[in-house]
């Protein structure tokens, strides 16, 4: 499955691929060569990692004082796994292989390292952020203890420099981050936003998803230049020995000329493309099949991070 994404994305942009050790380097460059890449367009990194979940182990890009730079988040497992040692030190490697200038983020009330993840926040590239309120203030979290939405929105402003924050409430059923943001709600340009959203009033998303598009409503009423609202269907619930998975087509990636969305032999398949062909109309849209990829609770956008050119 890694090779058939590369195989498709190489064709837009170069890509970077992290290797947690020799025999699996050895073993990614056979399968992108089955699959008919380019090897000139990918490069393959040795780094090892716990797990394959960039979006959330990896640093975030800015354009700050310095010109483009990396913003480096302390990572720990989504406060539920214990074997994060290898991903807590991606965002420096990334840092290195892309010799670019990093930044380690501090909480905004004190000299600790702030723990966040890439899946979480959301920004249209414009000042304002999406995150929902179950990921950062939940009862639940123990990212950064005691820190206030007040103390977030502190750090959004220094490091990302987001002057307006939209919180959400929670996000998709099944997933093991406590409520990542990509999997419910999504920026396709600075005035527009997809909400995956659930009918069925049977389904656990229903209640979370109807919530959140009350939110973003709300926020639209005094949105300047307005912003619109867009909704994605869920797939049918995809599960595993009973357990509930985060199958969510917002989970895309934004390429240069592509949107990788992941599908799930699903009917709502062909709504979810047709509706983000409509919404990207200078980008081609492709689907690829991610059941394989939520069976380990990440879809693609988990698996990936944008480097922003240079300006």
């Amino acid at each position: 499955m890694f090779a058939e994404i590369v195989r498709v994305l190489h064709r837009y942009e170069r890509v970077e691929i992290l290797c947690d050790s020799e025999e699996v380097r050895s073993d990614a460059s056979g399968c992108l060569v089955a699959h008919g890449v380019d090897l000139s367009r990918c490069r393959l990194h040795l780094v090892p990692t716990d797990r394959v979940w960039l979006r959330d182990s990896g640093p975030t890009g800015i354009y700050g004082p310095r010109g483009l730079e990396w913003i480096r988040w302390a990572f720990n497992g989504w406060a539920r796994y214990d074997n994060y040692q290898k991903d807590g030190l991606v965002s420096q490697a990334i840092a290195e292989l892309s010799d670019l200038p990093s930044l380690l983020a501090l909480r905004p009330d004190s000299t600790v390292d702030m723990v966040l993840e890439g899946g979480g926040i959301e920004t249209d590239g414009a000042g304002t952020l999406l995150v929902t309120e179950e990921w950062l203030q939940s009862d639940v979290q123990v990212r950064n203890p005691g820190l206030s939405a007040d103390g977030y929105e502190q750090a959004f402003a220094d490091y990302l420099g987001i002057t307006r924050t939209i919180w959400l409430g929670e996000g998709a059923a099944g997933d093991d981050t406590h409520g990542h943001v990509d999997d419910v709600a999504r920026f396709v340009d600075p005035h527009t936003i997809v909400l995956s959203h659930e009918p069925d009033p049977a389904d656990e998303n229903h209640r979370r998803a109807s919530d959140n598009l009350n939110r973003l409503r709300y926020a639209a009423e005094n949105f300047q230049g307005g912003l619109r609202v867009v909704t994605l269907p869920f797939p049918q619930p995809v599960t595993m020995e009973g357990e509930r998975l985060p199958a969510s087509y917002t989970n895309f990636y934004v390429a240069n000329g592509v949107v990788l969305v992941p599908t799930f032999n699903d009917a709502n398949d062909r709504t979810a493309l047709t509706t983000l062909a409509d919404l990207f109309p200078g980008r081609d849209v492709i689907g690829i099949h991610a059941v394989d990829l939520v069976l380990g609770l990440g879809s693609i956008h988990c698996l990936t991070q944008q480097q922003p050119v240079a300006r």
